[in-house]
């Protein structure tokens, strides 16, 4: 586990959200993850597929 170096008691933004993904992991599982990828290759992937005809 990364260590908290900061004087002032916060943590870095790089715990922060390695601490977010670990909660949603623990509350929707692995194939939520896999469901947002999918969606996001869908909406991202193929457009830039579909762009790249020139």
């Amino acid at each position: 586990m990364a260590q908290n170096n900061n004087n002032n008691g916060n943590m870095s933004r790089e715990e922060a959200g390695r601490k977010g993904g670990e909660k949603v992991s623990q509350k929707y599982g692995q194939e939520h993850f896999e469901e947002i990828g999918e969606k996001g290759g869908r909406n991202s992937g193929g457009n830039y597929n579909n762009n790249n005809n020139s």
